[in-house]
């Protein structure tokens, strides 16, 4: 009897009854997978690296092959004439898709050359 009082005294009627729609199903099921302040480093398919760094990051589950990212940026290297030209980038969001192995960058895209040259544009996809 006393352990049976002291169980009804822990739980509440808020605990014991939460109501299924207090829970935001679709948040759930479309922020699988999240990360915060993330950094990914990788090669092209000439092998030369690339850095993406990005606020946060989510993959849905309905589409395991792209991560949305937010304030993404990051940097690459390219041979160009015989060169290797580096290239810092920054941009309010983006998407990198593992499988079509590109970045797409959107908002505010502002792009860094090593020789010199900049780039300011709203949309632009780096093929890795």
């Amino acid at each position: 009897m006393v352990v049976a009082l002291i169980a009804t005294s822990l739980f509440t009627r808020e605990l014991l009854w939460t109501p299924i729609s207090a829970i935001n199903m679709t948040d759930i099921v479309t922020n699988q997978f999240k990360m915060s302040n993330a950094s990914f480093a990788g090669t092209d398919q000439n092998g030369e690296p690339f850095r993406l760094r990005t606020k946060t990051g989510r993959q849905e589950y309905d589409n395991p092959n792209i991560i949305y990212m937010d304030s993404v940026s990051g940097n690459a290297i390219r041979v160009q004439d015989g060169e290797r030209v580096k290239y810092d980038f920054v941009a309010n969001s983006g998407e990198y898709n593992r499988k079509a192995k590109n970045i797409r960058l959107i908002g505010n895209v502002k792009i860094y050359i090593s020789n010199g040259d900049k780039i300011f544009t709203d949309e632009m996809v780096i093929k890795l």
